[in-house]
């Protein structure tokens, strides 16, 4: 594995969970599969090592194949623009993608360094957040929580999209619905993380205050 496990355990250590358990448990994975990749018993797919670097800060590249540094450096300060929401009225996150350094904007207060931006693109979601804003959440990849329910989110789905919704609760245990601001509700979704909305910026500021990655 070229010490992919190696570099596991570092990020996990590095990203402040003591143990492999502890890691586990947060973040809603299989004590026995995480010990299990983190000891080099069992290998990763790029696709669990994705999971595996959101949730501990660093990048993917890195964490699978040693490939670039092991985490983005904007500036102190900033947090990467990392999506675009709004764009289709089904409300899913369009990931920036390719050779673009994409965008910056300040860490809101009260966030921390593990807050991303999203920029609001359209008017989808008119009445909470208007063309060219941004939406800050805190990305620490954790199970959706009692106090989320009637709010509008961040989501990932098990199907891999990560969504903008009204969080509500399901027809069973551990499924939600998804209520879009414009479009039909997604029933009875399995979700691998859910994170509170923490800031949204209007447009006119908004413009302000995002810089050039470059």
């Amino acid at each position: 594995m070229d010490g992919r496990a190696e570099r596991l355990r570092d990020a996990r250590l590095h990203a402040g969970f003591e143990t492999a358990s502890a890691a586990a448990d947060a973040h809603g994975w299989s004590r026995n599969t995480y010990s299990a990749n983190e000891n080099g018993n069992a290998p990763f797919s790029y696709r669990r090592a994705k999971a595996y670097a959101a949730a501990f800060g660093v990048r993917a590249e890195w964490l699978y194949d040693a490939a670039g540094p092991a985490r983005d450096t904007p500036e102190p300060g900033l947090v990467r623009v990392i999506g675009h929401v709004g764009a289709n009225p089904e409300g899913i996150v369009l990931f920036a993608t390719g050779n673009d350094p994409g965008e910056l904007a300040p860490i809101p207060p009260g966030g921390t360094e593990l807050a991303r931006a999203l920029k609001v693109v359209g008017h989808s979601m008119r009445g909470v957040a208007d063309d060219g804003a941004l939406i800050y959440f805190e990305d620490q990849r954790t199970p959706p929580s009692p106090d989320m329910l009637g709010h509008v989110v961040v989501v990932e789905t098990d199907d891999d999209q990560v969504l903008v919704k009204r969080l509500l609760r399901g027809s069973k245990n551990g499924f939600f619905d998804l209520e879009s601001l414009a479009g039909p509700t997604l029933r009875d979704a399995k979700l691998r993380w859910a994170a509170h909305i923490t800031a949204i910026i209007p447009p006119f500021q908004a413009r302000r205050i995002i810089r050039n990655a470059a």
